[in-house]
């Protein structure tokens, strides 16, 4: 029976994917102009897919200048004027905070150092070396540790425990160097995660952030993890806690499309039930993150974060023109949710696009139709 559930499974992979890969791999049959594996994203400026930038989900040109300033120059100095400069409750800095411990921890991981030559990452340790009370270094330092536990240990592992000990220490440094600063608090959300928490502990680090940053989304988000049924409560618990945010969220706010990121993670690994994507648990929570983009400030940094969400759902329940709409924002940078759980972020979007654009094309869509 299991091998029967199996094979049902991949032949609807198969009626998914299978127009895609023809027109990826160079088709064997022609198709007829206006067929929609005719159709071809590039008709709608749609940036190539070895050209899509991974690192970020939407644009910071600041941000990434200075980072390839630092990691041509080894120099942090640069990285460390950008964040003085970024208001220390904004989405941006934690963003900001994130790209910088995220670039030091590859570099150690492609260069991890040996005989005559200094490890990746270096001028990570002599900004903590050079300004060790300098706020934004601590903090970069101390979700530097986090990333190297989740990407050089298993969790549960007596390495990946070592790790995140010393990150818990280095989110209470850096919260002693700037006591109203949320950022250490959010980056000690993953440790709880990690180190399981109690919830009553769990609570005593949330109830920091929500004193000094009440609607900060990537907050909610890293919370939102602790609460999901793969770590330490469930999936009713992570949906009272979606829609608890989204409930008191201010106008303008985008955590009104928290809901829609708890179903994501309790999306089952192989779901055969017929309209799933049209259910009214997740037909709500579309509907709740499309209200929430449409009255969210342009500038908002977490606006691209819920964008892709919002492809990935709105293309699996084949809303094509809404798919679309949301793609011409946020093309042309891919690291984000969902894309950044494959191990081609690039490869997973594209698909997603191409998808999006054949049904767009098979309903009468076209590029003079589609609003910019």
């Amino acid at each position: 029976m299991e091998i029967l559930w199996v094979l049902i499974a991949l032949l609807m992979l198969g009626f998914v994917v299978m127009p895609y890969l023809r027109r990826r791999r160079g088709t064997i049959e022609q198709v007829p102009p206006g067929h929609p594996d005719a159709a071809d994203p590039a008709n709608y400026g749609f940036v190539r897919e070895e050209e899509l930038d991974i690192r970020m989900p939407g644009p910071d040109q600041d941000l990434l200048d200075v980072l390839d300033l630092v990691q041509r120059t080894q120099d942090y100095r640069a990285a460390q004027q950008l964040l003085a400069g970024t208001d220390a409750e904004s989405e941006l800095r934690w963003q900001r905070v994130q790209a910088f411990a995220g670039a030091a921890s590859l570099e150690l991981q492609q260069r991890p150092g040996g005989v005559g030559e200094a490890p990746g990452g270096q001028w990570l340790r002599v900004w903590r070396t050079e300004a060790p009370k300098d706020p934004a270094g601590a903090a970069v330092h101390a979700e530097f540790l986090v990333q190297q536990a989740w990407r050089t240990a298993t969790p549960g592992t007596d390495e990946f425990r070592i790790i995140m000990e010393e990150a818990r220490e280095a989110c209470g440094e850096a919260a002693l160097l700037a006591p109203g600063d949320p950022v250490p608090s959010i980056v000690e959300l993953s440790v709880a995660r990690g180190l399981g928490y109690s919830q009553k502990d769990f609570e005593q680090v949330w109830l920091k952030i929500l004193d000094r940053a009440p609607a900060h989304m990537g907050a909610h988000l890293a919370a939102l993890h602790y609460w999901c049924e793969k770590w330490h409560g469930s999936r009713q618990e992570a949906y009272a806690f979606a829609e608890a945010a989204a409930a008191r969220a201010p106008r303008g706010s985008l955590l009104a499309a928290m809901p829609l990121f708890a179903v994501f993670e309790h999306l089952p690994e192989v779901n055969l039930v017929s309209g799933f994507y049209q259910s009214e648990v997740v037909t709500r929570a579309i509907h709740g993150a499309l209200h929430a983009v449409h009255s969210a400030r342009p500038g908002d940094p977490m606006l691209a974060h819920v964008r892709h969400l919002l492809v990935f759902f709105l293309v699996r329940s084949e809303r094509w023109a809404e798919a679309m709409s949301q793609l011409i924002h946020v093309d042309g940078h891919v690291g984000a949710l969902p894309w950044t759980l494959s191990s081609d972020p690039a490869g997973e979007f594209a698909v997603y696009r191409a998808l999006a654009v054949a049904g767009y094309e098979a309903n009468g869509g076209n590029p003079a139709t589609l609003p910019h």
